[in-house]
Parts: structure tokens; sequence; C-alpha cells
């Protein structure tokens, strides 16, 4: 049993090649963390194209039995060089084992008014070129090195008033405790945003991971990184959006 968002205005479907999105050439980074928690994307001339938002993964390598590479003596663990951001099997304490199913998804409120969520449940992947200026490139369900990403139309900044970007565990076991999650923002210019969800919640199953907002015409990302035992109607309640939920699922793949 999982949350879907309603409400009028429904917004178009996919309109266009999503390959054809820019990624912003920006070298370096900055991490977000509890001392930095933001960085103002219009002093550093973030304000045009598109702001490319990914989600990768790895499990903790201390929750797998250690693991010896073939034809080789010693004893240390060695991971699968494309298999860094693949959701493995996570151990739990008993027998039962689980994959871990991590969504990137966005809540939105817009300057007219106009609240949504694009996610993952629901199909609902939202627009680029039209209302709400956000939209989901498909659901990673397999642990693909590439991730989820939501692109940000940001020459429609002043159409925003206050995105919430964040990740929920949808199926099995909550696994924020032994998942490595990284959510990566690439500015069309300027350097990446790193947010680590290093933190230890074992039974969380969402996060809000970072808050893009509109004060006065200057954009701002922040921080957040606050778990909930809850999922998508929690998060509205933490933060205020207003919006209406129902049940949602997944189709079967």
């Amino acid at each position: 049993m999982r949350s879907v968002a309603f409400w009028s205005g429904f917004f178009s479907n996919l309109s266009g090649a999503a390959q054809q999105f820019d990624s912003g050439g920006a070298s370096g980074a900055v991490e977000l963390t509890k001392r930095h928690p933001s960085v103002s994307l219009t002093k550093q001339g973030a304000l045009t194209g598109n702001l490319r938002v990914n989600l990768s993964w790895r499990m903790r390598t201390s929750d797998f039995d250690e693991k010896v590479s073939r034809g080789g003596g010693g004893g240390g663990g060695i991971r699968h060089p494309f298999g860094k951001f693949r959701p493995e099997i996570v151990q739990s304490q008993g027998p039962a084992v689980v994959n871990v199913d991590l969504d990137l998804a966005c809540m939105y409120e817009l300057t007219d008014g106009t609240k949504g969520v694009v996610q993952p449940l629901g199909n609902f992947l939202g627009s680029l070129n039209t209302a709400p200026y956000v939209q989901l490139s498909g659901d990673d369900r397999f642990g693909s090195p590439s991730g989820e990403t939501i692109y940000v139309n940001m020459d429609h900044h002043e159409d925003i008033k206050r995105l919430l970007i964040f990740v929920y565990i949808y199926d099995g076991t909550p696994a924020f405790d032994r998942t490595h999650a990284m959510v990566t923002l690439y500015p069309g210019n300027g350097p990446r945003v790193e947010i680590s969800l290093a933190e230890r919640a074992p039974q969380a199953r969402s996060c809000a991971v970072a808050m893009l907002e509109n004060n006065k015409g200057e954009i701002t990302l922040r921080r957040e990184v606050k778990y909930v035992y809850g999922f998508q109607a929690e998060l509205d309640r933490l933060y205020g959006w207003g919006l209406q939920w129902g049940r949602g699922f997944k189709s079967k793949v």
C-alpha cells in the first residue's frame, strides 16, 4: 500500500526525447553537509538550461560476507567494477533476503499555486517544457549504473516556488541503514552538488533530501536529509504541502 497524489490540472506526459537533455559540464563538486547546508544557484549563474538530479546507490560493504577474489590470494573483498551502484541483495537479520527499490521523486509548488508530485509510482513523470517544468526519466527498478534522474527546466525558474527532492523505498524491508545513497545535482553552470544519505535510519522508508526554493527571486538549494517512517503523505505533512494522497501500486514487471 503506497501513496499517490491527485490534483486538478493534470500535467502532460513525456513530450520529447529524454536523451536531448543537457547535463551541465561542470567540474569539481560541492558537498552539502550539516555545517554547510545550502548553495545559491543564482550566485553561481545556474538559472538556465536543465538542472539534472541523479540518484545512485550501493550497499554498504560491511553488510556482506567477506569475498575473496578468484585466482588471487589474500582475504580482501573485491566488488564487481560494474556493480558499484547496483541495488544488491540485502541480507536482513533473519534468513529473509530482499531487493532494495529506491525511488527518486519530487513534490513541486509553482508560483501560481499549482502543487503536485513527480514520481514513478502512478506514472506521474511530469513535463519539462510545460508545467510543472520537472520530469522524471523513468523508473529504475533493477539498479542500472545510471540510477534514476529528474530534470528541472531552470529556464522557468521564475515559475517555480519550491521543489522538494525526496527518496523512498517502495518495496521490501526498510534498508536506508544498509544502503548508501547519493543524490547528485548537475546545474547548467557551476560545480555539481552532492548530498549523501549516509545516516543510519533502520526503519525509515522515506527521506527528504533537498529543497530548491525561490526566495524573492534568488534560487537556493538546501540540504534536508530528514528521514520519516512513512511515505509521501508523511513528508507532505512535515513540509506542509497539502496534497490529497491515496493508495497506489506499481505495475508488475
